[in-house]
């Protein structure tokens, strides 16, 4: 389980999970000189759709994709239902930070796996251009998708 900040329920809503979200990453690349991403309707509908999907089934995995043009890059979180404001769960991946450096994925973690730091990576990526998130939840758990085009981490490049 995540530390929390608060015991206060968490605050909600679409327009507050779009400036948190979009407002966290781009202050963490705008402090890295990376362009700033846009929100885009079509990206948040996608990860609205896999969120709902995630909640149904209790399943928190990444989703199949595709290889080649219509693949997102996706970034997922999972925590106690009402538990975690957004800026929680953005900084449980912007503290991902600690274990990146910016070497050719999949050699981008000081611990040696790639998975400590994938959601930074993805966050800082200098290709991405367009992000849309959405959450959705079941009787205990929320489940939060971002999802990132065009997607980062590729195999063999640098973050920026």
């Amino acid at each position: 389980m995540e530390p929390r900040i608060s015991d206060v329920p968490a605050e909600r809503g679409p327009a507050l999970l779009k400036s948190v979200m979009l407002g966290g990453h781009n202050r963490e690349r705008a402090a890295l000189r990376l362009p700033p991403l846009v929100w885009d309707d079509d990206l948040a509908a996608a990860a609205r759709g896999y969120a709902n999907e995630m909640a149904a089934t209790g399943r928190f995995a990444h989703a199949e994709q595709p290889q080649g043009p219509g693949r997102q890059g996706e970034n997922l979180w999972t925590g106690t239902r009402a538990a975690y404001r957004y800026d929680e769960m953005l900084g449980h991946w912007l503290g991902e930070r600690r274990y990146y450096v910016n070497a050719a994925t999949p050699g981008f973690s000081t611990t040696g796996r790639w998975q400590d730091a994938s959601h930074y990576s993805q966050i800082v990526w200098r290709g991405t251009r367009r992000i849309g998130c959405a959450m959705a939840s079941n009787r205990r758990d929320d489940f939060l998708a971002c999802r990132y085009w065009p997607p980062g981490n590729v195999v063999g490049q640098t973050a920026y």
